[in-house]
């Protein structure tokens, strides 16, 4: 008897370890995505308010532009070798001023496509991510060793797009915006499966926060990029 109430006792233990770790993983990745999600709506109006009220334009006839263009760039290289140095504040509001830096950089999308088109895109971009960030959250298979491979694939865009600046191939931007929606899409899955695996239920407050900030910004860009390369297909120029 004594023996079958320790071995219960000890089945019970487990089973509520387990939903305790659930239940804190479904909290962790909640705020993963509600992070995410704010920095895509704080970058939406900060790109409709630039393009409605003529800043973006205004910017892009002073040597200023150049500023607005790369400093999303220079602030996300920041965000990510410096986020564990950071206070739990600090990196909420570098992620947010982040946020705020891209909409303006991409104000030119209001401007140059239509914006049935930018919506149709988004909405696109959104159900393929839901579904691509649903299968890397919930699938059994180890997406690790597709990590180099999407790596290596996206330092092989960048160089692409830039050499692409000089010969301004239309057959090549085709190929480059086709390449770069399936590594974007295959870095949503792989992306949140890592982002997934590095919780640990025994991490402070303020690690865990800076964890969910770090994979709302990956998770953050894997959308913005699919979107920008898709928008190359189903965009409308005005």
């Amino acid at each position: 008897m004594a023996d079958n109430w320790s071995g219960n006792q000890t089945t019970q233990t487990t089973e509520a370890g387990t939903q305790a770790v659930d239940e804190g993983l479904r909290i962790y990745m909640t705020k993963v995505y509600n992070y995410m999600g704010l920095g895509l709506l704080a970058t939406a109006v900060t790109a409709y308010i630039g393009a409605a009220s003529g800043i973006y334009v205004a910017l892009a006839q002073t040597p200023l532009i150049w500023l607005v263009v790369f400093a999303p760039l220079g602030m996300v290289l920041y965000l990510s070798a410096r986020l564990h140095r950071m206070s739990e504040r600090a990196a909420k509001t570098t992620f947010w001023i982040y946020a705020a830096m891209t909409g303006l950089s991409l104000s030119y999308v209001l401007l140059a496509f239509t914006g049935v088109s930018v919506v149709r895109t988004f909405l696109i971009t959104a159900a393929s991510f839901g579904a691509l960030s649903l299968y890397g959250y919930t699938t059994k298979r180890d997406l690790s060793g597709m990590g180099s491979f999407l790596f290596m694939g996206l330092i092989g865009i960048i160089l692409a797009s830039i050499v692409n600046l000089f010969l301004q191939s239309s057959a090549m931007h085709f190929t480059i915006s086709v390449i770069g929606v399936l590594i974007f899409a295959g870095l949503t899955a792989y992306d949140t499966q890592d982002i997934k695996r590095i919780y640990f239920a025994g991490d402070s407050r303020e690690i865990a926060e800076k964890k969910a900030i770090m994979g709302a910004l990956r998770l953050y860009l894997d959308f913005i990029n699919m979107f920008l390369f898709l928008l190359q297909f189903l965009g409308n120029r005005e």
